[in-house]
């Protein structure tokens, strides 16, 4: 894979290139997501083996919620200021290490409440810092493929780790999980410094485009009057808000009939989806250039409607768990996009971080919203109107994409669904 080197010392050569792809490559693969895998795996130690109760657990959760939805524009706003990216992701993986191995040594309710925040915070802030440093190493006609890479080898890598987060839980203490984390962060530390500095140019690593002077970052006001920005802010929020609670229904759905096997359902269902995102990193990569980006987006949403509602038509917790399993489709191409489109929407503002932290402000807050509606909606009116009404938020959330969000690529699409889809297009951002 070509790309440019920064700081304008010119073409690199071919090896120098496949070093740098490979350290990317190994970089994704490692790097644990830990509020997907981490997290939940915490609140089962607290319960099973530390013997805490609703309250306390809840109590944490809640609380390093709300810092993890606080705390994402403010790192947004330190990664576009911190001009070596590397820098930044090994801090992370400082941080992450030092709040599992906190956990692990001193399982107390403070030292796990302190351990969650940062974990919250700093989980939060993986994908968009690697995306950052991508936005660096590659030109923008390389980075629908790259960015696409990069979903599908952090998929593998998800995927890999639930394993053998898995494994490690059944064969050694009850902790030992814990310690996986600054285990990979060696070596995705080494992966990372592997990447030479120069490789990276700062300047479009936060979104100040191609070949420009060196500019101050636009204004705060700019980003919150930039129309793509704020119609992709609301279906991103809207999206996470019917999907992020669809997980937990099916669990506590499925686990009223199985609940022997609750705790492996969940796993089930988080390893599937992220297998079926796999591909959809790979489809993006091969076809966001030639097709644009808003078809791909727009396959991504309507899948979320249309699974919702495939809820409804079996009660078989097989069925729920296959249906589940295509999470994958939905969220997988939304993840893969983001980046993409972001930069896209962001570019010559050198405010790319920070755009990124105000849409994982919204996400964050969208899906803890939809919890405490679902929640409640069951309780009232049993899971039929819980399903419902999350298909109805993602269908609004469809809406508002096909009707309002423009296409963002440079060039217009040169094939595929954009052919049909052209006529509905608002000029591009």
């Amino acid at each position: 894979m070509d790309h440019e080197i920064g700081e304008g010392q010119g073409q690199p050569p071919a090896s120098s290139q496949r070093s740098v792809s490979k350290s990317l490559d190994l970089l994704n693969l490692l790097l644990i997501d830990v509020n997907g895998a981490i997290k939940p795996y915490l609140n089962v130690y607290l319960y099973v083996h530390r013997g805490w109760d609703d309250a306390s657990v809840g109590l944490v959760s809640t609380v390093a919620g709300i810092v993890g939805i606080v705390a994402q524009t403010p790192i947004g706003t330190t990664i576009d200021a911190v001009r070596d990216k590397r820098v930044i992701l090994l801090g992370a993986l400082v941080a992450l290490s030092l709040a599992t191995l906190l956990i692990a040594l001193f399982p107390n309710f403070w030292s796990v409440l302190v351990a969650s925040c940062v974990l919250a915070a700093v989980g939060g802030m993986l994908s968009p810092a690697v995306a950052a440093l991508t936005l660096g190493l590659f030109p923008a006609g390389k980075l629908a493929r790259r960015f696409g890479r990069n979903a599908a080898l952090e998929r593998t890598g998800n995927v890999a780790i639930a394993a053998l987060i898995g494994l490690v839980g059944w064969l050694f203490p009850d902790r030992a999980v814990f310690l996986l984390v600054p285990a990979c962060a060696i070596v995705s530390a080494a992966a990372l410094y592997a990447i030479p500095r120069r490789a990276i140019d700062a300047r479009r690593a936060r979104g100040g485009g191609e070949g420009e002077a060196e500019d101050a970052p636009a204004g705060w006001r700019s980003l919150l009057t930039n129309r793509p920005l704020v119609v992709f802010a609301a279906c991103v929020g809207l999206f996470h808000f019917a999907n992020a609670p669809l997980l937990t229904l099916v669990a506590q759905e499925s686990g009223r009939v199985r609940p022997d096997w609750s705790s492996v359902i969940v796993s089930v269902c988080i390893i599937g989806a992220q297998a079926v995102m796999v591909p959809m990193g790979l489809i993006v990569g091969r076809r966001a250039e030639r097709w644009g980006r808003k078809p791909l987006l727009v396959i991504g949403f309507a899948a979320l409607p249309v699974r919702a509602l495939l809820y409804l038509a079996w009660r078989d917790p097989y069925w729920l768990i296959a249906v589940q399993c295509l999470d994958g489709i939905g969220a997988g191409l939304l993840s893969a996009m983001k980046p993409l489109v972001m930069a896209d929407i962001t570019r010559g503002t050198g405010r790319y971080n920070a755009a990124h932290g105000l849409i994982g402000t919204v996400q964050g807050a969208g899906a803890s919203l939809s919890f405490v509606i679902a929640g409640t909606l069951v309780q009232t009116a049993g899971f039929d109107a819980a399903y419902l009404a999350c298909a109805a938020a993602a269908a609004v959330a469809l809406a508002v994409l096909v009707a309002l969000m423009p296409e963002t690529a440079s060039e217009r699409p040169r094939s595929g669904p954009a052919a049909w889809l052209r006529a509905m297009l608002p000029g591009k951002a």
